[in-house]
């Protein structure tokens, strides 16, 4: 994609707090500790590809509602020289795109006025910021003007009119934001450009231009040593980098510089092929992320799945599934699978009646695996499924509550099983809607 050093980048980008082992030792999260690094700092003025609209002092900032409100306020200043936006994961930027919808009023105040918020008190922000603020009414009444209706489709090209790419991970879990980045987008191509963890750098997309459904990732291996547990072997055999099989899937182990040794990441890959004599490697899910009732077992993948056939029904009602995750609730007898669903709707007048959402928790249990179904069907040892659809915000709730425990908010992501009950509590405190599976999955022997 050409000219993309003619321009900026807005990318969200958020630090955590560190902390220290009992022997002194300084623990911070890899993203924190990359962007606290002199090399990003230059790299806003060395490298005219990454020239990001925030500055560094946002990004360092450990509050996040100051360092987002700058952030955004800064990409708005600079609306037209954006050229791709993005955040480490999917699910950041719709975050940062929620965060204008709620406060767009009080940073089109700031621009229109050229001053900055009372509410950001952070000296280093306040300080460049001085000599970044201007008053810019035209530019404070577009943007009202544009946040101000309910109809956000397309909000980001219209207030970015210049932007190639959305920047985002929109592999494995990732991948149900899609149909909301892409409404939210006007359908901007979504680049999944590395793979990455915090025990090491695995390797690049070397086809970022890809659909996001057939993004493999290049593992490189002067990186750490990789080594991979075929899922379909008992015996937990482990197989060398060069030995993989295309067509299979594995668990990756990664034995790295820092000291880890044969460290299970808990991610499994998919083989698409190689690139001379490494793989390439396609993510398809986490390991063990599981609901189970009875004898019954639903991965992640699966549920997602499940997620998103059931979500085709919502579109004659111009609603969508935002986020998601489940509960395996066993203090019903039956035990039955919760799912609860956050929604966005674009036409408020076609509400969604208990009826269409009994048909959606019959479609996740017709899209479940036939061990479910038996045991639903047959069995009969596993309640109907149930759907709670939460209020708008609710997973923001959720992240919150992470963050507030130590989570880091760029690599955060939305737990597609909870099993704690604070979690569960909040889920349930914010349920506006529910409905039960209205029959049996079809199953037979």
């Amino acid at each position: 994609m050409s000219d993309l050093d003619k321009g900026k980048v807005l990318y969200f980008k958020f630090i955590r707090p560190e902390t220290k082992t009992p022997g002194g030792l300084l623990v911070q999260s890899v993203l924190t500790s990359y962007y606290k690094n002199n090399y990003l700092k230059n790299q806003h003025y060395d490298d005219p590809y990454n020239i990001n609209t925030s500055p560094h002092e946002a990004i360092v900032c450990l509050d996040y509602f100051q360092s987002m409100y700058t952030q955004m306020l800064c990409g708005l200043y600079n609306r037209h020289e954006v050229l791709r936006i993005g955040a480490a994961f999917a699910s950041g930027l719709l975050r940062a795109i929620r965060f204008l919808q709620v406060h767009f009023t009080d940073l089109c105040h700031d621009i229109n006025t050229g001053t900055l918020s009372s509410i950001i008190t952070n000296l280093g922000i306040r300080t460049c910021m001085s000599k970044i603020m201007r008053p810019d009414p035209e530019l404070a009444e577009f943007i009202v003007h544009a946040c101000k209706d309910d109809n956000w489709e397309g909000i980001i090209k219209r207030i970015w009119p210049n932007t190639k790419y959305l920047d985002v991970i929109v592999t494995g879990s990732m991948a149900q934001h899609i149909p909301t980045l892409d409404y939210y987008s006007g359908g901007l191509h979504k680049v999944s450009n590395r793979y990455i963890s915090s025990e090491c750098f695995f390797g690049p997309n070397l086809n970022p231009m890809c659909a996001p459904l057939e993004v493999s990732y290049t593992i490189l291996p002067n990186t750490s040593f990789f080594e991979f547990i075929p899922l379909d072997n008992a015996a937990n055999q482990i197989v060398d980098l060069a030995d993989v099989e295309v067509g299979k899937e594995y668990e990756i182990v990664v034995t790295t510089q820092a000291g880890l040794y044969r460290y299970k990441v808990g991610d499994v890959l998919y083989v698409t092929g190689f690139h001379n004599s490494t793989p390439q490697l396609r993510f398809i899910r986490r390991k063990n992320v599981l609901l189970s009732i009875d004898m019954d077992k639903t991965d992640e993948f699966e549920l997602q799945n499940a997620v998103e056939s059931a979500s085709t029904l919502l579109k004659p009602f111009n609603t969508r599934v935002v986020d998601y995750t489940s509960y395996a609730d066993t203090k019903t007898i039956p035990g039955h699978y919760v799912i609860y669903w956050e929604l966005l709707t674009n036409d408020t007048s076609s509400g969604l009646d208990h009826e269409v959402l009994g048909q959606c928790a019959l479609a996740i249990e017709q899209a479940l695996n036939s061990v479910y179904r038996q045991i639903r069907a047959d069995d009969r040892s596993i309640g109907a499924l149930e759907i709670r659809v939460v209020k708008k915000g609710t997973f923001e709730k959720l992240m919150d509550y992470a963050i507030s425990r130590g989570a880091s908010i760029d690599q955060y992501k939305v737990p597609r099983c909870v099993n704690v009950m604070p979690i569960v509590k909040l889920l349930d405190s914010n349920v506006v809607m529910a409905q039960f599976s209205p029959s049996m999955p079809h199953w037979s022997p």
